[in-house]
Formats: C-alpha cells, structure tokens, sequence
C-alpha cells in the first residue's frame, strides 16, 4: 500500500478528506464522497484521512476542524476547505486541476 506521500505526489490530482468517526458532517458527506469516487475515475483520487488516527498529519497541515478537504497535485496543496461539500462543489474544486 503506497504512503499518503507517495499519493499526493502522484501527477493525478488527489482530494483528501480529513474525517473523524465521532464527526455528523464527515458521516452525511461520506456518500458525496463514493459518488465523486466513482464519478472521477482514474482522472483524480479520494483519499479518507481518520484524523484521531493521523494526529501529526493533522499538525503538518494545520486541520483545526473536521471535515476538512485538501486538493494535492505533484506533492504540493493547492487548496483547502472545511465543512460539508456536495459532489458537485467537490468536483468543481477539482476542475482546475485535472489538466
């Protein structure tokens, strides 16, 4: 299984999902999520980070609150946003990035 470093630095755009299981929003967005999965196909990944299980991954990009996405592309973060996402706005933050 590859490691969440060698994910994001892939050349495919990758939304990662900061979650916790305790969390109501993280529970709701979670079929957003599998829709935008299965959706994307091989043009951008999803990626489910457990924060409680993940604390310094959390430290390194200074998640406060869950949920949290984070678009990573070639190894660098290119954006970041916190609350409940449909599909479609999880896609639209996306579009930028699959070229």
């Amino acid at each position: 299984m590859a490691s969440f470093k060698e994910i994001i630095n892939g050349k495919t755009p990758v939304l990662v999902d900061v979650y916790a299981d305790w969390c109501g929003p993280c529970q709701a967005m979670a079929p957003e999520l599998q829709k935008l999965s299965e959706s994307m196909g091989e043009t951008a990944k999803v990626l489910k980070v457990n924060l409680d299980s993940n604390q310094p991954l959390a430290q390194a990009y200074g998640i406060r609150s869950v949920p949290t996405l984070m678009i990573f592309k070639a190894g660098k973060m290119h954006w970041k946003a916190s609350g409940f996402h449909t599909k479609e706005q999880m896609q639209q933050a996306l579009q930028p990035f699959l070229r």
